[in-house]
């Protein structure tokens, strides 16, 4: 039992970084007292799952960072569940608008 829920742990909450906040053209990234800008043309792509608790969004990154090449963040919570966010719905936008104008 031990081995079964440190397996789920990992695999859903241990990945999470601490914070993540939007500063325009760039994600800034925070966790365990480290802090790194993410610029959004640098994300290939954003995987937002909402059928897990809690709903998370993992960037794939084009450059690793120092928390590696894949970021993982817990998505702001919604009213509807199971409902796609306007946040992270705004944030693929913005991801796939910065791809096209930088790329």
């Amino acid at each position: 039992m031990i081995a079964f829920g440190y397996f789920i742990m990992k695999k859903l909450v241990f990945d999470l970084v601490d914070e993540v906040w939007d500063d325009g053209n760039s994600l800034v990234v925070k966790n365990r007292g480290q802090q790194q800008r993410v610029a959004l043309s640098d994300i290939k792509n954003v995987n937002y799952s909402p059928f897990v608790n809690p709903p998370r969004v993992t960037l794939a990154l084009r450059r690793p960072t120092v928390f590696g090449d894949q970021i993982t963040f817990g998505a702001p919570v919604t009213l509807v569940p199971f409902s796609t966010s306007p946040v992270i719905a705004d944030l693929i936008e913005r991801v796939d608008l910065a791809r096209r104008t930088h790329g």
